[in-house]
C-alpha cells in the first residue's frame, strides 16, 4: 500500500508491532460510540477497560451494555434463558470501568479514543497519554471527519496511530473503516485489520483524507440533496421517495438528515469547508445555516442504513 512508504519508527521495534495481538482494550469515551465498541469487545474476549470522567457517566454505559446485551440474548438464546444469562456475565466479566486514564492505560495494546469531535481536546488527551502509555501500545481515534494525522501529531509514536471508524450502533453495524496516515507503519494498520476481523466486524482500508469512505460520499450526498431543495427542484418528500424507489436507498437524504442531525452534518461541512474553502463539495448551504428544514417523519427501516459519522446529534462520537 502505497501511503505507508514513509514509516516513522521512532526507536520502536517494527517485530513488536508485527506480531501484536490486540487482547487488552482502552477505550476513552463513555457515550453511545464507545459503550458500543466497548460492548463488541468485550464480546469477543477482549479485555476492556472503559473510561470517562465519572463514575455517573459509566454507571450509565454499563447500563446501556447490559440493556443491549439482554436484546442479544434474548434472540442468540432464545430456548436457553439459563445460557443467555451466562453469556451477558461472561462478556461483563471482560469489562472493567475506570476514571483514571492513566491507570487504565498501564498495560493495554489500543488505546481507541471516542469523545467529543473536537480536535485540540483529542490532541491534548492523546499528549498526555502518549508519555504514558507502554512503548507497544497503538492508539487510534474513532472520529468521524478530523484528520488522523492532525490528532496523532500530538504524540511521538505516529507509526503506532491510525483510526478506527465504527458506526452507530455499534453492535449492529457491521462496517468499520480503517484508517492509516502517511506515518502509521504497515505493522500497526494490519493490527488495526486484524482486531477489526476478529471483533466480527468487515474493515475497509482508508487514507487520511476528510470522511475517509462512507462520509465522504453521505455528507456531500446530503449536501447536494439540501441544494436541491433549496434551489426548488424539488420538495423533501419527494427526494426521499426518489432515492428510496428509484435508487433502492433504506430510507432517503432528508430522512437520514433528520435521524443524523442537522447540527452534526453542519459541523462536519463547517470543518470541511475549512480545509478546502474552494471545493464545491463542502460549499456551504443558506438552509442548513438557517436550521430551516423542516423535520421529515423518519421511518424505522435505519437498521439496513449505514449512518451518517457513527453518531446521531443526541449522543456522543
Amino acid at each position: 500500500m502505497a501511503f505507508f512508504t514513509h514509516q516513522i519508527r521512532r526507536g520502536f521495534s517494527s517485530s513488536a508491532v508485527r506480531s501484536l495481538v490486540i487482547k487488552h482494550v482502552t477505550i476513552i469515551g463513555g457515550g453511545q460510540m464507545g459503550a458500543g465498541i466497548a460492548q463488541v469487545a468485550a464480546s469477543t474476549g477482549h479485555t476492556v477497560a472503559l473510561v470517562d470522567t465519572s463514575d455517573d457517566i459509566l454507571k450509565k454505559s454499563i447500563k446501556a451494555i447490559e440493556g443491549s446485551l439482554k436484546r442479544v440474548a434474548k434472540k442468540k438464546f432464545a430456548d436457553k434463558p439459563e445460557a443467555g444469562e451466562e453469556f451477558i456475565q461472561k462478556v461483563l466479566s471482560n469489562l472493567t470501568t475506570s476514571t483514571d486514564d492513566t491507570a487504565a492505560i498501564q498495560h493495554t495494546d489500543l488505546v481507541l479514543e471516542a469523545i467529543v469531535e473536537n480536535l485540540k481536546i483529542k490532541q491534548d488527551l492523546f499528549g498526555r497519554l502518549d508519555k504514558l502509555a507502554p512503548a507497544h501500545t497503538i492508539f487510534a481515534s474513532n472520529t468521524s471527519s478530523l484528520r488522523i494525522s492532525e490528532i496523532a501529531s500530538s504524540t511521538n509514536r505516529l507509526d503506532r496511530f491510525g483510526g478506527l471508524h465504527f458506526f452507530n450502533p455499534v453492535p449492529m453495524m457491521k462496517l468499520v473503516e480503517v484508517v492509516g496516515t502517511s506515518s502509521t507503519s504497515q505493522e500497526t494498520f494490519d493490527s488495526l485489520l486484524n482486531f477489526g476481523k476478529v471483533l466480527g466486524k468487515t474493515p475497509v482500508s482508508c487514507k487520511d483524507t476528510p470522511g475517509f469512505i462512507v462520509n465522504r460520499l453521505l455528507v456531500p450526498y446530503n449536501m447536494e440533496a439540501i441544494r436541491l431543495h433549496e434551489r426548488g427542484h424539488g420538495s423533501k418528500e419527494d427526494i426521499d421517495i426518489a432515492m428510496k424507489l428509484g435508487a433502492g436507498y433504506p430510507m432517503g437524504p432528508f430522512e437520514l438528515a433528520d435521524y443524523v442531525g442537522l447540527d452534526v452534518i453542519k459541523f462536519i461541512m463547517d470543518g470541511w469547508n475549512a480545509l478546502e474553502p474552494d471545493n464545491p463539495l463542502f460549499a456551504q448551504s443558506e438552509l442548513l445555516n438557517k436550521r430551516r428544514i423542516l423535520q421529515v417523519q423518519v421511518t424505522f427501516h435505519r437498521v439496513a442504513a449505514v449512518v451518517l459519522c457513527g453518531q446521531t446529534s443526541s449522543g456522543n462520537e
